[in-house]
């Protein structure tokens, strides 16, 4: 098109008379320059009315820049005087505007309006460029030629693809009308360009806008790349800034506040809250929707409203609370665990009575539970069974390690990151108002400068006060009430008291031999053939491998180490059926399972093999359960002096004392010399030096301890025995009698000696270790010695 047009232009050019009278089409925006060509729409009557006239191509006209765009009928005044003579070389009629391909050719200068309506008329004067040829010109086109390429390789937009090629073939006029065309400059810039008729000057112009295009395009380059370049910085952050406006206009970003206010009110209609409420989340919203959108401000209020509205106020979960429904599948996912399981049913049934009264004020739930235990023996999976019996969403929490207030009641929100607390991200995640939420390892929590979290926790685990808890983040309250929480420890010692005496202790003991075979049989070999990828068809393990297991391989009060080793014994025999080319079933009888696990750990019984002088078996409570614990007694001439080792703690170096004075105090009656007391020194050590052992219950079995090395008698190794003893010989209740009772049975014990007053607690211990062992209560010291040791003691005259 533009060969042609160059073709066609000298002789029209020839052809043209110095003055002209001539139609003109005024322009609003932008200026169409000599020696380039534009598609331009005309759509006001004026603009039609001239370009309608135009019968054949190659008709000339005169374009004529506007000084305000927005006139619609422009008068002499809103024109200027320098407009452009061009070619209109095609026309397309669409609807009712009228496309049209122009090509301008030469400046003119208006010398008089002649008609102004229905279309303007104007006569024109041709303007001569001023040609200026010495090598300073001669420099400045070969600058302007090599500018323009850089920033073309930068990356600035051109229309005219085959450009480059017409730089070497064209005159310095035309060249710098070209490039002019290509600038994103104003209006009012390019007019002057235009008006400009010596070319050096002009040319001067143009390399000076084409200077300020390539800074901009290193600014934008420098932004994309993130370095830092040496220019003016008052430029860049100008440019910057107007480039970011330009950015958030096209991607919307700078109405975003108010579509998201609207967005948050349209969600305050669809939630019923309180009145105070539903005025602090109108205020926020307001906040912002006033605020600039690059407040950072703006960030943290639209966080806080997300996390209100992700709450879920008022959404219940409803669903028929059924007895024997909860009964069944608390059975069916855990064996054993009577007492907590009457406990768990006995909550059902208040909670299904308590629904039937529709007084909201009196739906609080009775307590708060709190499971009690060894690990491994079921506190958190029967929490998950729980809710399942209820039908309600399980939401579950590790506590352990915490030492940080913030974590609980989460962060005021005047800090930078600041966040709900884990109770209240536990209810988002629930999505409703009554899940069951486990609060797990609350026995693990600390504290330190930053707060304790225990004492944060008083509000939240109180039925009386949690209707309203505040959360830091979210500073409003927000009802708890309907929550049943369920919190699980080890031990109630770390425990703080303000906090245990919200809570309702449901103790869980260690499982006893039989249980953990059920449990084994029944429950986990199923589980573990699942995870390892085998089915029975494959693999059968016979009973008496899993009593083996349990009593060769594992020692805990729980069943986790059980679900390894189990889980063990699979992988070897997946191993051996993938290995095998035969399909045939794997019995893991009990010569396979010294193959997959080696030898034996543990022996059957771990009580004494023969009587023992100075040696008695007592029984401790430790947090994983019940555990024989021996005392030895040896003696040395001396001066009637004690030495304790074995890692005592303060409880147990007093009752080794005080058995050591009754001992002493009441020697006749034991069959020991006043000379022998006086001149032995008594040393009580307690194996397993490492493993820290406190409390008062290894009393009567330090007793035994010396009265045996005094007197040369043996205790008897199938008896253990429990109890405080006082200086006066009585013996006192204890506690963990179940725990230990277990323990006993485990290690083959076949007698075991108790407090009188600890008989009543004989009824909570399992019918299999009450059938293998026999309890004898004692209410003192000689009738405990009348027991344990092999002979009868011969009391001095």
């Amino acid at each position: 098109m533009i060969e042609e047009i160059k073709k066609i232009e000298p002789l029209i050019i020839k052809t043209l008379p110095e003055r002209l009278i001539l139609d003109a089409i005024p322009i609003r925006e932008g200026v169409l320059f000599p020696s380039t060509e534009s598609v331009l729409t005309f759509g006001r009557e004026l603009s039609l009315n001239a370009i309608k006239n135009i019968k054949s191509i190659k008709k000339t006209v005169v374009l004529i820049t506007q000084r305000n765009p927005k006139v619609n009928l422009p008068t002499e005044s809103d024109l200027f005087e320098v407009g452009t003579l061009a070619i209109v070389e095609k026309k397309l009629k669409t609807d009712s505007n009228v496309n049209a391909l122009v090509k301008g050719v030469g400046r003119v200068k208006i010398i008089r309006f002649i008609s102004t309506s229905p279309k303007l008329v104007v006569e024109v004067e041709r303007l001569i460029e001023i040609t200026p040829v010495n090598n300073e010109t001669s420099a400045m086109v070969s600058h302007l030629q090599k500018e323009f390429r850089k920033a073309v390789h930068m990356g600035k937009p051109v229309e005219f693809l085959n450009f480059m090629k017409l730089m070497g073939g064209v005159t310095d006029g035309e060249l710098v009308d070209q490039i002019a065309s290509t600038l994103s400059i104003k209006t009012e810039d390019k007019q002057e360009i235009l008006e400009t008729l010596n070319i050096k000057k002009r040319m001067q112009l143009v390399i000076d806008h084409l200077a300020h295009e390539i800074k901009v395009l290193e600014i934008e380059k420098d932004v994309v790349h993130k370095t830092q370049e040496k220019f003016d910085k008052h430029m860049r952050e100008s440019v910057l800034r107007e480039r970011l406006k330009t950015i958030q206009k096209e991607l919307g970003d700078i109405d975003d506040d108010d579509e998201a206010a609207d967005d948050y009110e349209k969600k305050l209609i669809g939630v019923k809250f309180v009145k105070e409420l539903k005025k602090k989340i109108k205020k926020e919203i307001k906040r912002l929707r006033m605020m600039s959108p690059n407040n950072p401000e703006s960030g943290y209020v639209r966080s806080w409203l997300d996390t209100v509205f992700e709450l879920p106020w008022n959404k219940i979960t409803n669903a028929e609370l059924s007895i024997n429904k909860a009964e069944s599948i608390l059975k069916k996912s855990h064996y054993g665990l009577d007492e907590v399981k009457d406990r768990i049913l006995e909550y059902v049934a208040v909670l299904k009575l308590k629904s039937r009264n529709k007084n909201k004020k009196d739906q609080t739930l009775p307590t708060i539970l709190c499971f009690v235990g060894p690990p491994g023996v079921g506190k958190t999976s029967i929490g998950k069974s729980i809710a399942e019996a209820l039908d309600r969403k399980f939401i579950k929490i590790s506590l352990g390690g915490i030492n940080d207030e913030s974590e609980i009641r989460g962060h005021r929100r005047t800090y930078v990151g600041a966040m709900p607390g884990k109770i209240i991200n536990g209810m988002k995640q629930a999505e409703s108002m009554n899940p069951v939420f486990m609060l797990d390892e609350i026995d693990k929590i600390g504290n330190d400068y930053k707060g304790d979290p225990s004492a944060a926790l008083l509000e939240a685990l109180d039925p009386e006060q949690n209707g309203k808890f505040e959360d830091h983040y979210l500073d409003m309250p927000f009802d708890l009430s309907q929550v049943i929480f369920i919190t699980t420890a080890n031990t109630l010692d770390t425990i703080p008291p303000a906090l245990r005496d919200r809570l309702e202790i449901i103790r869980y003991s260690g499982y006893t031999q039989e249980e953990k075979f059920n449990i084994g049989k029944d429950y986990l070999f199923e589980k573990v053939l699942k995870a390892n990828g085998l089915k029975k068809s494959e693999i059968s393990i016979p009973d008496e491998s899993i009593k083996a297991i349990i009593n060769r391989y594992t020692r805990e009060a729980g069943v986790r180490e059980l679900e390894r080793t189990l889980g063990k014994l699979m992988r070897k025999a997946a191993k051996d059926i993938v290995s095998s080319d035969e399909k045939k079933k794997i019995i893991i009888n009990k010569n396979l399972l010294k193959k997959y696990l080696g030898p034996e750990e543990y022996d059957v019984n771990i009580a004494e093999r023969k009587d023992i002088v100075g040696q008695s078996t007592g029984l401790a409570w430790t947090s994983v359960g019940g555990e024989l614990l021996f005392i030895e007694v040896s003696l040395t001439p001396g001066k009637g002096r004690i030495q304790l080792t074995g890692k005592l703690g303060d409880v147990m170096k007093e009752s080794a004392q005080a058995a050591l004075t009754y001992v002493k105090a009441n020697h006749k009656e034991l069959g020991i010399t006043e000379k022998a007391i006086q001149n032995t020194d008594v040393h009580i050590h307690v194996p397993e030096g490492a493993v820290p052992k406190d409390g008062p219950s290894a009393g009567v079995t330090i007793t035994t301890a010396i009265v045996s090395a005094f007197t040369k008698i043996p205790v008897r190794k199938d008896i253990a025995m429990t109890g405080e003893v006082t200086l006066r010989g009585r013996v006192l209740r204890i506690g963990g009698l179940k725990e230990k009772s277990i323990a006993a049975h485990m290690a083959g014990i076949k007698t075991v000696l108790i407090p009188k007053e600890n008989e009543r607690d004989i009824i909570k211990i399992p019918d299999s270790v009450k059938k293998d062992i026999k309890f004898i209560p004692v209410s003192h010291v000689s009738e405990n010695l009348a027991y344990a040791l092999s002979k009868k003691l011969k009391p001095l005259a």
